[in-house]
């Protein structure tokens, strides 16, 4: 198979399996609570209801305002486009960096956070500036979790961190536990997941993704909720993939490609199950004690790159 074939077809599972694990995890959240589920399709549905209806806009909405959803969709989709999915050796290998990935993740957040502030709203403000905050501590647990993997594998490209820990191997290493878990906190207040934030509530007194977003409407709407969902979906895969990279494909071809799909579909199902039961156990936590959590997230990942250098470069 081609290897741009590929590369479009990872992207494609990527925007469209989405919303997928989005309800994958409404579902087990509805088992585990005793609840009737949503059907599969209800995410899907719900997007194109929204596409389907009209944009309303305040009045002195700006063009940022109306050009944020476009431009965060778009940011979201290019930070999918640098995860390896299914296969590790691609033609877009050369941009699967981790520092590019963090990069294209802020535009987004960049423009989410103008867009939250531009209308003028209590609303909108508030959430932006919670976002900033509460990212301002998020990113530097984020980095150093990618210093953590650059030591490890002497570089900061995805594919080539995956085929580093592939070849190595099933092999005891504190480091990659401590980034693990520091992963893990940072991907759940990048996502607005409970603990840190829930989707599922409009409370003002604790949304901050939801507050950003409050004035759209129609596909601006549509756009803003999708992107959430790609960016849980890159974030379950770079926890499943770097650290649990069985299955990968390493060549393009059929069966390997086949191994790889279903390996991929069967770690997210895990780590949606595992969210789901987080969730469903964790309540939601003061908006003043994420600082706290995301403290824990970076000494976390600082454990892991010290523990990589006295007891891996020590020795």
């Amino acid at each position: 198979m081609s290897g741009w074939l590929l590369a479009l077809i990872q992207l494609m599972i990527f925007v469209l399996g989405a919303p997928f694990l989005v309800i994958w995890i409404k579902q087990v959240k509805c088992r585990l609570q005793n609840r009737r589920a949503p059907s599969f399709a209800q995410p899907y549905r719900d997007l194109g209801k929204l596409f389907r209806k009209q944009v309303v806009l305040a009045e002195n909405a700006s063009p940022l305002f109306r050009m944020a959803p476009y431009i965060v969709f778009a940011a979201t989709v290019l930070a999918a486009l640098t995860v390896p999915l299914i296969a590790i050796k691609l033609p877009t290998a050369a941009i699967a960096d981790m520092l590019v990935l963090l990069g294209f993740l802020a535009i987004g957040r960049f423009f989410m956070t103008l867009a939250g502030m531009d209308v003028g709203t209590a609303f909108g403000g508030m959430g932006s500036s919670r976002e900033v905050s509460l990212s301002s501590l998020a990113e530097p647990a984020l980095l150093m979790v990618i210093f953590t993997l650059a030591m490890t594998a002497q570089s900061t490209n995805l594919s080539s961190v995956m085929q580093y820990l592939l070849d190595v191997g099933v092999v005891l290493r504190p480091s990659l536990l401590f980034a693990l878990l520091g992963l893990m906190l940072v991907a759940v207040a990048e996502t607005g997941r409970v603990p840190v934030d829930n989707p599922a509530t409009h409370l003002e007194l604790t949304m901050v993704h939801e507050a950003m977003i409050l004035e759209y409407s129609g596909r601006h709407l549509a756009l803003m909720e999708w992107a959430a969902y790609i960016k849980l979906m890159i974030f379950g895969v770079l926890i499943v993939n770097i650290f649990f990279p069985w299955g990968l494909a390493t060549d393009a071809t059929l069966p390997a490609l086949a191994i790889g799909f279903a390996a991929m579909v069967f770690k997210l199902l895990v780590a949606g199950v595992v969210l789901a039961v987080a969730e469903t156990r964790l309540a939601k936590m003061r908006v003043f004690r994420v600082p706290e959590y995301l403290n824990l997230a970076f000494l976390l990942a600082l454990l892991g790159a010290l523990s990589h250098i006295i007891l891996e470069v020590g020795v």
